[in-house]
């Protein structure tokens, strides 16, 4: 049987936390971890993010991690190391009912040293996040600025894809950011043409 651990109704303050592969990790209800270093190595789908906070954390990602919904958690001033795949920040209604789960968000966070891909912003204030440059990049807005990008110019099936999945962002989102070699090999085009094309384009960050 796999084990469940628990960390709920805590508050965790200057530790090291390790969640790695095999157990079930129940992220709160009310839990607070601050000025606290976080590794995780285990696999997204042993994630389960229940309700709290991260303050003044540092979260450094082994391997992948991968398809995490963190809208009921909030991370203050976190910095975040690794790789990052499919993840959601933030708070969007169409994810969950606000009703029902107290909303997370994100804020005064660092991600320049980390790697991201499909990962999603909601409800934020882009200005107080630090976005990590080229290879990855971001959309900021793209509903805004969704007829330029669909107008643009795009190498391969970016802009029927990539593009079209930016501009299609549901309420609530606010910026998307993608790792380019990894777009560049799905999307049968190169790293080169997809930065030049990004290079005139409308909303974008690198």
């Amino acid at each position: 049987m796999t084990p469940n651990i628990h960390h709920e109704k805590r508050e965790i303050v200057g530790e090291r936390l390790e969640f790695k592969k095999g157990p079930i990790y129940w992220l709160g209800p009310d839990l607070t971890v601050r000025d606290s270093t976080i590794i995780i190595s285990a696999a997204g789908r042993s994630l389960v993010p229940v309700g709290g906070q991260f303050i003044n954390c540092t979260i450094q990602v082994k391997g992948q991690l991968k398809g995490v919904v963190w809208a009921r958690m909030t991370f203050k001033g976190c910095r975040f190391k690794g790789r990052f795949r499919g993840n959601e920040f933030g708070f969007r209604e169409a994810l969950f009912d606000p009703r029902e789960w107290k909303p997370g968000g994100i804020g005064d966070c660092d991600f320049s040293e980390a790697e991201l891909h499909g990962v999603g912003f909601n409800g934020c204030d882009m200005s107080t996040i630090r976005l990590p440059r080229w290879p990855c990049f971001t959309f900021v807005d793209p509903v805004r600025h969704a007829a330029e990008l669909r107008k643009h110019s795009w190498p391969g099936h970016f802009g029927q894809v990539t593009v079209e999945v930016a501009c299609e962002s549901p309420t609530g989102s606010v910026a998307s950011t993608w790792h380019a070699p990894t777009v560049a090999e799905k999307m049968e085009t190169t790293v080169e043409e997809l930065r030049a094309a990004l290079e005139t384009a409308p909303g974008i960050f690198m």
